[in-house]
């Protein structure tokens, strides 16, 4: 640590500030008598006394600086980093990897702790500081280890990167080309078994999330097999003790891989869980890849979207492309004036640019009317305005000749009818204009804008997207047209179109959903949102309301939930309250069926709310088995390190010892401070005017 003294003043002006003491004190004690009887010392002290006090006040004027160095020496950082998937102890050597392995890791890396600053993290589908490896993690994210790297050590001494590992990632990118941004040298530890072994595994299950009851519904049966070549396997679909398929599989050669297509129907309502196994083959390595679960939600019938449009449009194909991707919606499109069916059975209805001149719809309309059916409008240039308005009351668009507006969408803040994604509010600034009617929209009071209108860098209060109610019937307009291209950019963007079809979907999530007027309501959340199927290393997450007489939202009573298992045993818990809410993290559960009641007594009543969620078995980590070595060597020759096994670690030890470049950092940190602000010198001055006072005193002189 070093000082240096600054001042804005050349330096000769601290001859001003000597000039200044000895001038006060020449003048103050060169001719005076009282001090003549005094000791010889006294008469000395007093006038250097005043001539320091004074030269020190005078100095302070010149506003010094103190300028403080401090240097202090960065070991270079050593991150190790362990594979703590299942795995790595899938093969012939987990008992090695639980015992022997992990001694001869903790003195590795306790050896290394003398000379360098090391960091210890274990990966799987999360990131965990320290020694706790279990090889328990359901999968592997490698390339999530390097994110956490590179957010906590950024612009740090970090010499080398160890990572131990079978090389076998199911989770997150390709680390080969996450780690391409790297700045330091990668050292890869080879863990795992690369010899192909005997091995019959169910490697996947295709269907889809959703069934119809009473409809049939896919299921695609995938596996593979190594060396059982002429062996054979019977594959079998259950639901509980029944087996619903069963087909004999012969295995043709020792490299064998097939699809088995099967159809199942959908008898029952709720979350239905069936079993897909392969029967065992003598010398497998292991037996826990032969059986998969599936979880089924059968619902009683799909949500029945009518497309109503003037003319042929690319609006209409893109919601109606964005709705056929959600299999919870049936959606029928027709030409107004080829429509001649009922409404009976539908639940939406979207209307393009109607009514227009050449159609006006009234039946339709009256027939909607009379069904109280919830109605999507997207206006247009061939939109009768006139018509439009007279139809309703939550929305006067304006008619100035057919003149158009080009309108970025502008997310509301203050938009509550549904949650929109952070991907999506992002996202939406970015989205195409649409060509919407020009002039001053009146809309309802009531009205909940979704978007308003942005007019080239014009942020306006016109609405671009909004939604109203009217007792139970609902209406929604989009004030223009022109929403295709969304769909485009969004796919040009990212490759597919999830963002769009995000607001297409909570639209009609909106419209479809039915009023809930119940004074308690809960709903299962997980990291993607509401759901209520989760995997074995998720959390399950409750979210509750409770209401008030007035509707108003209170969280002053108790809430608990108790969930049950398919044995009947039954777990209870209290939720935690929140701002206004109620919120539970549940934990993990086991595979299987479960049952939840929760309730909450509001003064004398007692509300109940009931429901299911499904928890699915993971076992990618138990599909491939194989250590991919050759990622672990391209990573570490890519990045300048080395990769080395298991029983090399004191040679590692010596390729670390060896770099040139990993070497300690020295940083200075300089610090600029006013001397004025240092409380020494303030009572260093109080000290030499007091003692002057003191001896002044003592000796008669006041």
């Amino acid at each position: 640590m070093n000082f240096f003294l600054y001042t804005d003043y050349p330096w000769w002006f601290l001859l001003f500030c000597i000039l200044a003491g000895f001038s006060y004190s020449f003048v103050l004690y060169s001719r005076e008598k009282r001090f003549d009887e005094t000791p010889k010392w006294v008469r000395r002290a007093l006038p250097v006394l005043r001539f320091l006090a004074v030269t020190l006040l005078s100095f302070f004027l010149l506003s010094p600086l103190l300028k403080n160095i401090t240097r202090t020496v960065e070991k270079p950082i050593i991150i190790f980093a362990q594979d703590n998937s299942e795995s790595v102890v899938a093969g012939k050597d987990s008992t090695f990897y639980k015992n022997e392995y992990l001694k001869n890791i903790f003195g590795f890396v306790s050896s290394l702790a003398d000379k360098y600053d090391t960091n210890v993290y274990s990966f799987g589908d999360k990131i965990k500081n320290g020694f706790a490896f279990n090889f328990k993690e359901k999968q592997t994210d490698i390339t999530s280890l390097f994110d956490e790297i590179e957010t906590r050590f950024s612009n740090r001494n970090v010499g080398a990167v160890i990572i131990a590992s079978d090389g076998l990632y199911n989770k997150g990118q390709n680390p080969f080309y996450s780690a391409a941004q790297n700045k330091f040298p990668v050292y890869t530890i080879a863990l795992g078994d690369t010899s192909v072994r005997k091995d019959l595994i169910l490697s996947k299950v295709l269907s889809n999330r959703i069934a119809y009851r009473g409809n049939k519904f896919p299921v695609e049966i995938q596996l593979s097999a190594r060396r059982l070549g002429g062996k054979i396997t019977t594959c079998t679909v259950s639901k509980g003790k029944d087996v619903l398929f069963s087909q004999q599989v012969v295995i043709l050669g020792n490299n064998y891989s097939t699809s088995i297509p099967v159809q199942l129907e959908a008898k029952e309502t709720g979350m239905q869980r069936y079993t897909i196994k392969l029967s065992n083959v003598d010398g497998e390595v292991s037996y826990a890849n032969n059986v998969k679960d599936i979880f089924i939600d059968v619902l009683d019938g799909r949500q029945k979207v009518l497309i109503l449009a003037d003319a042929p449009h690319p609006d209409v194909a893109a919601i109606k492309n964005a709705l056929e991707s959600n299999e919870n919606y049936e959606v029928s499109s027709f030409i107004a004036s080829d429509f001649d069916k009922s409404l009976a059975g539908y639940n939406l209805v979207i209307m393009d640019q109607l009514p227009s001149s050449k159609n006006p719809i009234q039946k339709l309309l009256a027939d909607i009317d009379k069904e109280k059916l919830p109605v999507l409008y997207v206006l247009g240039s061939q939109l009768s305005v006139p018509m439009f308005n007279n139809l309703q009351k939550d929305i006067n668009v304006p008619s100035e000749g057919g003149k158009i507006n080009d309108a970025l969408p502008l997310l509301s803040k203050d938009f509550s009818l549904f949650t929109v994604s952070d991907a999506l509010r992002s996202y939406s600034s970015k989205f195409s204009p649409l060509q919407s009617p020009f002039g001053n929209y009146k809309i309802n009071s009531s009205a909940s804008v979704l978007f308003s209108q942005k007019i080239g860098l014009v942020e306006t209060q016109q609405p671009l997207m909004l939604f109203t109610q009217s007792g139970e019937r609902k209406t929604g307009i989009i004030c223009g047209e022109g929403i295709w291209r969304w769909r485009l950019q969004d796919f040009s963007e990212h490759g597919n179109q999830n963002i769009f079809n995000e607001l297409v979907d909570k639209t009609v999530q909106y419209f479809s959903a039915k009023i809930d007027k119940s004074f308690f309501r809960v709903t299962l959340s997980g990291g993607e949102g509401s759901k209520n199927n989760f995997y074995e290393n998720e959390s399950v997450g409750f979210l509750a309301e409770v209401y008030n007489d007035s509707y108003e939202l209170i969280n002053d009573p108790e809430v608990s939930v108790t969930i049950t298992n398919n044995d009947g045993k039954k777990f209870t818990f209290v939720f935690n309250k929140t701002t206004n809410a109620y919120r539970l993290d549940a934990g993990v559960f086991p595979v299987g069926n479960y049952r939840y009641e929760a309730n909450v007594k509001v003064g004398a009543k007692i509300y109940g709310e009931k429901g299911e969620f499904s928890v699915s078995a993971l076992q990618v980590e138990i599909t491939n088995t194989i250590a991919d070595h050759q990622l672990l060597y391209s990573l570490a020759k890519k990045s300048g390190g080395e990769m080395v096994y298991a029983d090399q670690l004191k040679k590692l030890a010596d390729l670390l010892n060896a770099r040139e470049d990993i070497i300690p950092i020295s940083h200075s940190e300089k610090k600029l401070s006013d001397m004025i602000n240092l409380k020494w010198i303030f009572f260093l001055l109080l000290s030499l005017i007091s003692l002057e006072w003191f001896i002044r005193k003592i000796n008669g002189a006041y």
